[in-house]
């Protein structure tokens, strides 16, 4: 029988060699792709400022009534067809814009959604992302994790380690074309590997307990992989933003200040939140408006360190003890602001995404192989780790469909993206549609891996 510390000592190898072969791919594919020729700068950058308009607020008060409406009815459909019922959300978003109604009857679109009303919907849709993120992270339960995340971080980070180099080897391909002018191919290659590496923890959990799987052996180790993955992968998506808006000295600065942040998170605001909920005024309307109060400092710091304020949102929510009342409550309270404020960022989402800027043959095979490379480096990271942790090849195959949901945690990235100028407006409808194709495959290939219990 092999000593236990010798399997261990295997496996921290195994560990490490896996994570330094990542990281010395990653470099390989930088050195060649700093070589290729930049750019031509004809493709077009995100949604700019627009004038102010008298009926602004009629606007956009109709705009998000129609958005929730469509939402609604189309996630009715979506879930009696299988599917989690934030596809609906995504597609209205998407049809309530260029894609469909602009072609269809443009004087109601002009109605509906004018382009003057995108800088205040733009705004409206960060802050429902910001109180969304911040409740993903109050929703991460520590408990679960702690029984778990030995075993499955190192198939998490294969989840995130795969796709981002195939994403990076893909960039290769994607960046003399759809990169905007300007762009460094560092930058791009980074963003690009961040956003195949994404899994959406609050839709994966819908989608367990739809199945009856949440108390499941592999429920628990998909919700333990997708937070682990979801932790990690947002600590790398401030990396990246840090990166583009600084270089030099100042990323080192950026990288510094990051750092000492979450030290300061998890070793002086969390201990405060365990004091808070454990003493008699820690379900009080005082200690919910502390918690909102450090979750806009929180974002206002990392916005102004230059890794985005959604980032701060989310670690301030993660410190919060998960079973307390004061998370409770949150959640219970921040659904309702969720469900006012998302839906600007459905609309806003659907303003930017045009289908028809993928056109011809040849782009609809770019647009498929995006869905192919996101979807082997999910997939095929996450089930070769779960078969290499001892897990049997259907489970192993199951962990690896769930972890390759995307759902909105993919479209929040690819915003970010589109913000920062990093893509297009053409390769981020491209991700749109992977986002939406990977996610809508997860439950009906689920149901014949492993079937509802």
């Amino acid at each position: 029988m092999t000593p236990v510390p010798f399997f261990r000592a295997r496996a921290a190898a195994a560990y490490t060699a896996m994570l330094l072969g990542a990281v010395a791919l990653f470099l390989l594919i930088r050195s060649y792709g700093e070589s290729l020729p930049p750019p031509a700068g004809s493709l077009p950058r995100a949604l700019g400022p627009a004038p102010a308009t008298p009926d602004l607020l009629w606007h956009l008060l109709l705009a998000l009534t129609a958005v929730i409406v469509a939402g609604r009815c189309l996630g009715f459909l979506f879930r009696h067809l299988g599917q989690p019922p934030v596809i609906g959300d995504v597609v209205a978003g998407i049809l309530l814009g260029p894609s469909l109604l602009a072609r269809l009857a443009p004087g109601p679109h002009q109605y509906l959604l004018p382009p003057e009303i995108a800088p205040f919907l733009g705004v409206l849709a960060q802050l429902g992302v910001i109180v969304y993120m911040f409740l993903v992270g109050v929703e991460l339960n520590s408990d679960r994790l702690r029984g778990h995340v030995h075993a499955s971080i190192a198939t998490s980070h294969a989840s995130i380690l795969l796709p981002f180099v195939l994403g990076s080897a893909l960039a290769l391909y994607l960046y003399p074309m759809f990169a905007p002018g300007g762009v460094p191919f560092t930058h791009f290659a980074l963003f690009l590997g961040i956003a195949m590496s994404i899994t959406a923890f609050p839709v994966l959990a819908r989608i367990l307990a739809d199945q009856g799987m949440t108390g499941s052996r592999l429920g628990v180790l998909a919700l333990t992989c997708a937070a682990v993955d979801d932790v990690t992968a947002w600590c790398l998506l401030a990396f990246v933003v840090g990166v583009v808006n600084a270089t030099g000295r100042s990323a080192l600065l950026v990288a510094a200040l990051t750092i000492s942040f979450i030290a300061f998170v998890f070793l002086t605001v969390r201990p405060f939140f365990t004091r808070l909920v454990a003493s008699p005024g820690g379900s009080t309307p005082g200690a919910f408006t502390i918690a909102l109060i450090a979750m806009l400092a929180s974002a206002l710091v990392t916005e102004a360190i230059g890794v985005h304020a959604i980032f701060g949102a989310f670690l301030l929510g993660a410190v919060i003890p998960n079973n307390s009342e004061l998370a409770r409550s949150l959640k219970q309270s921040g659904e309702l602001v969720v469900v006012l404020l998302l839906p600007a960022f459905f609309a806003f989402t659907g303003m930017r995404t045009e289908i028809g800027l993928v056109s011809g043959i040849r782009e609809w095979m770019i647009c498929a192989l995006i869905v192919l490379v996101a979807t082997v480096g999910k997939f095929g990271g996450t089930a070769v780790a779960a078969r290499a942790s001892g897990l049997g090849w259907r489970d192993a195959a199951g962990l690896g469909v769930l972890m390759n949901t995307r759902g909105l945690m993919e479209l929040i990235v690819l915003n970010v993206g589109l913000d920062l100028g990093v893509i297009s407006p053409t390769l981020f409808t491209m991700m749109v549609l992977m986002a939406l194709a990977t996610t809508m495959a997860t439950t009906p290939i689920l149901q014949r891996l492993v079937p509802a219990r």
